[in-house]
Order: structure tokens, then C-alpha cells, then sequence
């Protein structure tokens, strides 16, 4: 089986409906790092050295490669990546090996060949 990481920086008020979505989409579970924070294009407004910016969170989801497609299109379109400026991104890299997801990969199967 091969797997593919989800890795999100998205506005921490919409952590939970992207989570949602990708659960919906099959992934089976993630990593929340809360409170990161990232510039864009244009650098932070700050006030007395505080910045004004939204707090920013981390989700890494290890998903099987047949459905990281359709997990980042449901995460774009929740989150709203594409439509809004600035509310965060979202990108896939390949996984070479992964141990720890037995449980997950059982399950995953199952839904692959649903899926194919």
C-alpha cells in the first residue's frame, strides 16, 4: 500500500470543518499542530510588535494514494484555499514507508477497492 501525506496550514477556526471533510473524503485520521505561524506575499501587520494575523494550525494526514486527490479537493474547497486569499494552503508529498497504521491500512483497503 502506498501512502501520501496531506500536510494543511489552514486558519484555526476552520480546523474542525476541514477535518470533517477529509474524514468524509476517507482519510482515517490526523496530526493537529495548533497555533503555527506563516507569511505570505506581504509581510504581517503588527501593532506595538503583536501581531494582527489569525492564528494558523497544522493537520498532517497520512492517506492512501488513491484518494489524496479527492481528500485535497474536499480540503480546498472547506477551507476555501483557492476562493479567499490567505486562509492557508494545502499540498501532498509522496511517502515512501510508513509503520504504525496497520489498523488504518485495513480499513483502507476496504475502502479502495469501493473506491476503484
Amino acid at each position: 500500500m502506498h501512502f501520501k501525506m496531506i500536510v494543511v496550514f489552514i486558519e484555526d477556526e476552520k480546523t474542525d470543518a476541514v477535518m470533517e471533510a477529509a474524514r468524509e473524503a476517507g482519510a482515517t485520521g490526523a496530526t493537529v499542530i495548533n497555533n503555527a505561524r506563516g507569511e505570505g506575499l506581504n509581510q504581517s501587520k503588527t501593532f506595538f510588535g503583536l501581531s494582527l494575523d489569525t492564528q494558523r494550525d497544522v493537520l498532517l494526514f497520512l492517506v492512501e494514494e488513491h484518494l489524496s486527490r479527492h481528500i485535497i479537493e474536499e480540503i480546498n474547497r472547506v477551507g476555501e484555499l483557492d476562493s479567499k486569499p490567505g486562509t492557508g494552503i494545502a499540498f501532498q508529498i509522496d511517502v515512501e514507508d510508513a509503520v504504525g497504521v496497520t489498523r488504518q491500512q485495513e480499513q483502507i483497503t476496504a475502502e479502495v477497492k469501493e473506491f476503484l
